[in-house]
């Protein structure tokens, strides 16, 4: 956090909206990533291609990102053993499941919509992130 600067967040996150409303725009769907990988798992007839080009495209943003500017992943990984990593993952998975979808489809698609539910669960997110993080770095004597 030594170099930050507001350029690359408002970049990123005017190309998250612009990705989200052209979703919704041409396709008629919100661009909640929990959505749209769990329809991928649980397939419904003509109702993949498009989910799996969005999380191809997810995922080749990344590596395109990676390349050209590997400095954006210090540390990639967060220094976590792959089981870890997997835990966490699935925990995720599971609390978007449980709050009724993820931070992109409540805070951004939601939010932009003004949906109460969405700002709850935004909010619910955004706490519980502060919390897990205090308690880790604070009281377990995690990473500072």
């Amino acid at each position: 956090m030594n170099e930050f600067t507001v350029i690359g967040p408002l970049l990123g996150g005017a190309l998250i909206g612009l990705g989200a409303s052209l979703l919704l725009l041409f396709n008629g769907r919100v661009a909640g990533i929990s959505g749209i990988v769990g329809g991928l798992l649980f397939r419904k007839p003509g109702d993949t291609a498009w989910r799996a080009a969005f999380v191809a495209g997810l995922l080749l943003g990344g590596l395109a990102l990676a390349a050209a500017h590997p400095v954006a992943f210090p540390s990639a990984g967060g220094g976590g053993s792959l089981g870890l990593v997997i835990v966490a993952g699935l925990l995720v998975g599971w609390g978007a499941r449980l709050g009724g979808g993820c931070t992109s489809g409540h805070g951004v698609c939601g939010l932009s919509r003004l949906s109460v539910r969405s700002l709850v669960a935004t909010l619910t997110f955004i706490a519980t992130a502060a919390i897990t993080v205090y308690v880790s770095r604070h009281l377990l004597g995690g990473a500072r």
